[in-house]
């Protein structure tokens, strides 16, 4: 993170000044990875933004990077169809990385030759390297990267050389050190490269020359000064979740403009317990941030009667939520602005915004504030306040404790915007949400007094809609069991079961048949993603 960042939002009929600053850009060709590539980066302290290979050489000059990565990507290059990026950027005099593919595009661009691999590799790789300099300093001789190609460099362009091996790459790693281009045909980007971000370090700070600038408190500063120039005295509208990003941007928001600010809370009935009422108590009464409670639990709980397929229950508490959400901002307005808690993956991957061909202004199609649960209607035109649509999750996470957010909030564990209606497999009844709120009221409690709350991605219970026979003081019971979901993961793409403890499983399960009326058995997933899921819908 930087000082020197974008304007808060993309709409250009602000003329907010633009702000210089040192940045690299990604041009993705496709790698499920390029987002990772710019966390990395970012990690490091330096901006860095993922943009399409089609980007314009004349766009990467008003940018200005200090540098350009090019991504991996599921093509071979000798392919008829392949994505190429404009060659004109091997004239722009700035250092380049080619990663995977980013490297076998390098290498055909400037006259090399890229060929289909007489045997391919897949996974962890020992890298032998030949020149420890430069790209490579501080990278331990046969250290372990990340393999994942079938394509291989068989002879380099004029100019190049090899900085390492591997048992079955010749050309793993290469360098044009005269005009400072890179290849790796490994991943250092993800963890199982074990000093590959030892190897990012050198690209971002010695050879592209960055100064470590991007960071939280200048982030703040800057976002709020831009809030502030584009908001003017006008009035702001926030949809507050109690999740992460729009509890973050609640606090970033307040600090900018104060009470023109307002923070409307929608009820539906499916928060775990007491997380409503302790949203309120945070925001209002300890933080003197004004939230306009609406509880709606009634109506969403009616929209759900009979509904058992997982889709039909979220496009039902969408819809209704854009219901309550225009009927309750047309009460509390007119609003001029709608601030979205939008982050940069949902700008990299997602197309959930239009433009007014009129007035060039962005307008809301999706509330992002709300985890996507339903999309606003197009003649509710706001224009949009972003601030955070520069950041990665965890850099959210960041924002929010420099700026004085609970750490019951940063941290906290993800939670769908359906609530508990997608932890209730099957009809969603005022009956089931009690047991299971009650159930995952437990599961929180236990491992918050034994200090292992932090130990899990996620921790929750899911009711099923059938029961078991099960036996209490010398009687038959006829009851619902219930399942218990610990997982752990980096970032939720991927996720394995915990090894929890056994006592803690068993205090769990003791808890819920005798304090829970409803349940009588408890059992516990132990499913990875993939090939499941961490929700059960």
């Amino acid at each position: 993170m930087t000082a020197q960042i974008q304007p808060v939002s993309t709409d250009t009929s602000d003329n907010l000044p633009e702000v210089n600053r040192q940045m690299l850009v990604i041009l993705d060709f496709g790698s499920q990875y390029s987002e990772l590539i710019a966390r990395r980066i970012r990690e490091t302290q330096v901006y860095s933004e993922v943009l399409s290979y089609r980007t314009p050489v004349e766009q990467l000059r008003q940018l200005s990077p200090q540098g350009i990565i090019l991504s991996g990507g599921p093509s071979s290059v000798y392919d008829q169809s392949a994505p190429v990026c404009d060659p004109e950027i091997w004239n722009l005099g700035i250092p380049v990385l080619g990663v995977c593919y980013g490297m076998q595009l390098m290498v055909q661009q400037l006259g090399g030759q890229v060929e289909r691999a007489a045997r391919g590799e897949y996974g962890k790789a020992s890298l032998t390297i030949d020149d420890p300099t430069d790209l490579l300093t501080n990278v331990e001789n046969q250290s372990t990267m990340w393999m994942s190609h079938g394509d291989s460099v068989t002879q380099m362009p004029d100019g190049f050389e090899i900085l390492a091996h591997t048992e079955n790459t010749p050309c793993a790693a290469i360098a044009d050190h005269g005009r400072k281009f890179y290849g790796v045909q490994f991943h250092p980007e993800v963890v199982h490269s074990e000093d590959g971000q030892a190897l990012i370090r050198n690209f971002v700070y010695h050879i592209c020359q960055c100064e470590p600038t991007w960071t939280t408190e200048a982030f703040v500063e800057e976002s709020i000064r831009e809030v502030r120039a584009r908001v003017g005295d006008k009035r702001v509208l926030l949809a507050l979740s109690g999740g992460v990003d729009s509890s973050t941007l609640a606090f970033l928001l307040h600090q900018a403009i104060g009470n023109q600010l307002t923070c409307m809370f929608i009820d539906q009935g499916f928060m775990r317990k007491g997380e409503p009422e302790r949203l309120i108590e945070l925001f209002d009464k300890q933080f003197h941030i004004p939230v306009s409670y609406v509880n709606a639990r009634e109506r969403f709980i009616a929209k759900l009667e009979g509904v058992t397929d997982p889709e039909e229950k979220r496009k039902r508490i969408g819809h209704e939520f854009i219901r309550v959400f225009e009927e309750e901002s047309k009460r509390l307005g007119p609003f001029d602005y709608l601030a979205q808690g939008t982050l940069y993956p949902d700008v990299i991957e997602s197309a959930d915004t239009n433009v007014d061909p009129k007035t060039g202004e962005r307008v809301a199609v999706k509330i992002k504030s709300h985890h996507n649960v339903g999309g606003l209607p197009k003649d509710l035109q706001f224009k949009l306040v972003e601030p955070l649509r520069k950041l990665f999750k965890d850099e959210v996470r960041k924002v929010g404790r420099s700026i004085g957010l609970p750490e019951e909030i940063v941290r906290r564990h993800p939670f769908p915007g359906p609530g508990l209606a997608i932890r209730i497999i099957g009809e969603v009844t005022a009956e089931r949400l009690n047991i299971l709120r009650d159930a995952d009221y437990i599961v929180r409690d236990e491992i918050r007094k034994r200090g292992q709350y932090h130990d899990f991605w996620q921790a929750f219970a899911v009711l099923l809609p059938i029961r078991s026979v099960g036996v209490m003081g010398d009687q038959r019971t006829y009851a619902h069991p219930v399942v218990l979901r610990l997982v752990s993961s980096e970032d939720g793409m991927t996720a394995d079961w915990s090894r929890a403890p056994y006592d803690l499983l068993e205090a769990i399960s003791n808890r819920m048949v005798n304090e829970v009326d409803g349940v009588n058995r408890v059992v516990y997933d132990i499913t990875s993603k993939p090939p499941g899921t961490i929700e059960w819908e």
